[in-house]
């Protein structure tokens, strides 16, 4: 897999993309503006640099990566990728649409994946011609640090593009991968999503501050971050999106988004990206 496409050049989309050049990879990444597609490049360009000067790689191994990214707006331009994942916002009419557009467009040899964190990929599968071809690849955030990936197999997934996505994962990116079932937030965000909305629900209740709620957890399960300080640092939003996804999947009431999420997403407290959450990080 040595032409490699990504949807999205936002957090994830970048860090995909970072982690891809710098195992050799050629990588395309799409984007809808072109102020967006700066911002891609950008984050890319910031993310190298910062390990050129922690010294976890020398400045000609970083030139050499940005050498082999490109960003693009128009999506015609991944015809020849072997791999394409998509990093779109976890709506689901946004991402089946965008998987119906690249079944017309990628060679038909190309594998279609998904970075969703909940959403059930059959229904990606299903708006394409090549259900068999189409896997999930969950990374996890921040991507170049984090170990893991989740390879998502749908009920109609091929043990081909399993095994040839999980040895690109593996042996190119050097990640640790577990393999899941397709169902709303496959393993890890099905155990994590009630942790943290649990935390939310403790916190609205009055019954400990943000700071004791973090610090208990820390202090008395050896996390290294709290679930406050988590969900500030993944994003309110995102948070949001898969506890919705996970209600919609189980019915579960510990699955239900706790109202103050709701209503911190509605006022655009994201956290970190948007400078507050549940923190003040202006």
């Amino acid at each position: 897999m040595e032409l490699v496409g990504v949807i999205g050049g936002g957090t994830m989309g970048a860090g995909i993309a970072e982690v891809c050049i710098k195992a050799g990879s050629s990588v395309l990444i799409l984007e809808t503006k072109p102020e967006y597609a700066e911002a891609a490049q950008a984050r890319i360009e910031k993310s190298l640099a910062r390990g050129v000067k922690a010294g976890k790689l020398d400045q000609e191994a970083a030139d050499a990566a940005l050498a082999r990214v490109r960003v693009t707006l128009d999506i015609d331009d991944f015809a020849d990728r072997d791999l394409v994942i998509e990093a779109a916002p976890e709506i689901e009419s946004l991402k089946v649409d965008i998987f119906q557009k690249l079944d017309k467009v990628v060679k038909p040899s190309g594998i279609l994946a998904s970075n969703t964190s909940s959403i059930p990929l059959i229904k990606m599968a299903n708006a394409t011609q090549r259900p068999g071809q189409v896997v999930g690849v969950h990374f996890f955030n921040p991507v170049p640090v984090m170990p893991l990936v989740e390879i998502v197999v749908s009920l109609v997934t091929s043990e081909e593009t399993v095994t040839a996505v999980t040895d690109y994962a593996k042996n190119t990116l050097r990640k640790k991968t577990v393999r899941a079932g397709d169902r709303a937030g496959f393993i890890v965000n099905a155990l994590l999503i009630p942790y943290l909305t649990s935390a939310v629900r403790m916190l609205e209740s009055g019954y400990a501050t943000a700071e004791d709620i973090d610090e208990a957890m820390k202090g008395g399960c050896g996390y290294p971050m709290g679930p406050l300080t988590l969900i500030d640092t993944v994003g309110l939003d995102i948070t949001l999106a898969a506890a919705e996804s996970l209600y919609a999947e189980f019915a579960e009431p510990h699955y239900a988004p706790p109202t103050l999420l709701k209503r911190k997403v509605d006022a655009g407290h994201l956290g970190k990206k948007s400078g507050k959450g549940f923190y003040d990080y202006s």
